[in-house]
């Protein structure tokens, strides 16, 4: 938020309006749930590496053969402590469809409706779903969900994006030469954080945007 100079009023209403639902109380019937994707180059070891032994770090040589890209589907319920990641080979309409699916049909079957805070990324519109699925299907699906865009340039509005920086710290950062060996090490550390339902603390109010940038505010 550093780069803005000014605050419209559509950008003032959005934050006000995912702040809001940052302070709400728990409801696992209206899921509040934040989404993001993250690119990951596959990178594979020129040389083999030295694993790890007592005493001793992993060694391996800097140098890497690119073995292509990959996107890692991020949808964090971080009042709950759940988050529910896929690895893709592409992030297009379709693949933001079918995850979603998953969210709606699988992992949220039981909510009324799933509250969803994402970006403006043109795949995070209602179009995807018909790119995807057939009328009905889509319909069937966007009315278990409720968008809830953060504001041009307010991708720290997002709390995915803070834990796609723990995924990365944990998981993801290092080198990975495959999307297989990506899917299973993202998988593996998805697991286990659910295992412990490990949660954010978010504690950014509207109070303290007031204090901290109204004198941005434009009408």
């Amino acid at each position: 938020m550093w780069c803005i100079q000014t605050i419209d009023t559509e950008y003032r209403d959005r934050m006000y309006d995912i702040l809001s639902l940052y302070e709400e109380d728990y409801d696992p019937k209206k899921p509040l749930i934040c989404l993001d994707e993250k690119p990951k180059q596959l990178l594979r070891d020129k040389r083999m590496s030295i694993p790890m032994k007592l005493g001793s770090s992993e060694k391996y040589d800097y140098e890497y053969v690119r073995n292509g890209t990959a996107n890692i589907f991020m949808a964090v319920e971080f009042k709950a402590g759940k988050r529910v990641t896929q690895v893709t080979k592409r992030r297009t309409m379709k693949d933001f469809a079918q995850f979603m699916k998953i969210l709606v049909t699988e992992e949220y079957s039981e909510a009324e409706v799933i509250r969803l805070v994402t970006d403006n990324l043109n795949i995070h519109k209602e179009k995807s779903f018909y790119e995807a699925f057939s009328e009905e299907e889509a319909k069937k699906i966007l009315d278990k969900i409720e968008f809830h865009y953060t504001p041009k340039h307010a991708s720290w509005l997002n709390a995915a994006e803070i834990e796609i920086n723990v995924m990365d710290i944990e998981c993801t950062g290092r080198r990975i030469g495959d999307i297989e060996t990506l899917k299973n090490e993202v998988d593996s550390w998805t697991k286990r954080r659910n295992e412990h339902k490990r949660k954010i603390e978010w504690k950014f109010t509207r109070k303290n945007a007031d204090e901290k940038m109204s004198k941005y505010y434009v009408k």
